[in-house]
């Protein structure tokens, strides 16, 4: 037996499940919102005996509430789905449905206690799946005595990965039993959304070693504003159509018009020359009202400024508020901006670093 939670209530509640999706709650920053209470409410009303609750916004717990929700579709088991967020969470009191026998938490433990808590009110399953080392870190603030509740923490695999696994299995195990065979995902879906997964867990597992993975993210994070399943009811079948081709086109498409508009930017402003502060000149640029252009424009400008026989570093500054912001960019490897950005009391990474600069000091390092 497993659960399953979905905005859409899977086998008999079909006709239900349209009128409720198409209650969009009025508060819709919320996620405690008017329709994920109607639907707990009606879960309960109809002794619905699986929740899932998935981790919102993330990715991992979109495509882990996808599985979710294909295993219980396959079994034609009723259940529901619901996306979890810290920003206006769901109460223990709010799961507390009549006939609920088992809820996972996906891509999360949930609030301290949070599990235990549920668990000892309605005598459910609580079966639960994270990847994170900070998760890993407190796993001690979860643990109790309760036979209850099953946690998976993977530090080796991500969260939709694992979920995935798990689901395949235990659809796999039941329907071996009696006497058929039954995959989560369609033979044409399958390699193509394995794919996805891979590409997901390189960057929720802080690897980043996988070929266009910064074009893939860009791509992906277009969807981020989709993957609340209350007010977009297609999610599932949405996720189902996406493939790192497509989303890798789109990140490099977007890459290539950010740099486009960076090379036409500098084409058309005076670049200076930086010299005090910052350890030897450099080539920087003013830009305000086109800050959202930095990291293009400061990584052209440190091209630039090392073909000129200077630092290669490109310094970007634009105001923000009533100062002045100082952006530091560098295209070499042996070069490390944050040394500077500490100085004055900002901060970065060696190729990328910023700090916050008076005017009248700024007007000091520039040099013609």
């Amino acid at each position: 037996m497993t659960l399953k939670h979905s905005m859409s209530l899977i086998g008999k509640n079909c006709a239900a499940t349209s009128r409720l999706t198409a209650t969009i709650s009025a508060r819709l920053q919320g996620f405690r919102s008017n329709a994920a209470l109607e639907s707990l409410t009606r879960a309960g009303e109809e002794r619905t005996q699986n929740l899932v609750l998935y981790n919102y916004p993330s990715f991992s717990g979109a495509f882990s509430a996808l599985f979710a929700h294909l295993f219980h579709r396959h079994l034609n088991l009723p259940c529901l789905i619901l996306p979890f967020s810290s920003v206006e969470p769901l109460r223990v009191e709010d799961l507390c449905i009549d006939g609920l026998e088992k809820c996972y938490f996906l891509d999360f433990l949930g609030p301290k206690g949070f599990a235990s808590e549920l668990s000892r009110q309605t005598s459910c399953k609580v079966i639960g799946f994270d990847h994170r080392n900070s998760t890993m870190s407190d796993i001690h603030l979860y643990k109790d005595f309760n036979s209850n509740i099953t946690y998976q923490v993977n530090l080796e695999k991500s969260s939709s990965s694992a979920v995935y696994d798990y689901f395949c299995a235990n659809l796999s195990e039941m329907r071996c039993s009696n006497g058929h065979t039954a995959c989560l995902l369609d033979a044409e879906d399958q390699d193509r959304v394995k794919m996805v997964l891979k590409y997901i867990g390189d960057g929720d597992l802080r690897r980043w070693t996988l070929p266009n993975i910064k074009e893939f993210n860009i791509g992906l994070s277009n969807w981020r504003s989709k993957l609340n399943c209350i007010t977009n009811p297609h999610l599932f079948e949405q996720l189902l159509k996406i493939s790192v081709m497509n989303l890798v086109a789109h990140g490099s498409a977007y890459i290539a018009s950010r740099q486009s508009s960076a090379t036409k930017f500098l084409e058309k402003v005076f670049k200076v020359r930086l010299g005090r502060g910052l350890y030897g000149e450099c080539l920087g640029v003013r830009i305000d009202g086109n800050s959202s252009l930095s990291d293009e424009i400061g990584k052209e400008l440190s091209m630039k400024s090392e073909a000129a026989g200077l630092r290669p570093i490109g310094a970007v500054v634009y105001m923000q508020g009533k100062n002045l912001k100082m952006c530091l960019r560098s295209t070499d490897s042996f070069t490390d901006t944050s040394e500077i950005a500490k100085v004055y009391g900002g901060g970065g990474s060696p190729c990328s670093s910023s700090f916050i600069i008076r005017m009248d000091e700024y007007n000091e390092w520039l040099s013609f």
